[in-house]
């Protein structure tokens, strides 16, 4: 996220994606460093999936990744 914020302020469209497990961290960490953060969060666990099940998630999540850095 510091890498995100950092890129932000310096006028670069930059967003991560995440899995929703760490929502709650994630809101917690850009009000730390005073940031409007921008994430996609995807389901969890993403470990141990197949490559089927990471496309699928992927391609899921491409719409919103793409919306997030057009902005």
């Amino acid at each position: 996220m510091h890498d995100t914020a950092d890129l932000e302020r310096r006028g670069i469209p930059a967003m991560y994606v995440a899995t929703v497990e760490f929502v709650d961290g994630a809101d917690a960490q850009a009000r730390a460093l005073g940031f409007e953060h921008s994430p996609v969060y995807v389901e969890h666990p993403i470990q141990d999936r197949t490559d089927e099940e990471m496309l699928a998630i992927a391609d899921a999540a491409f719409e919103a990744v793409v919306a997030q850095l057009v902005v």
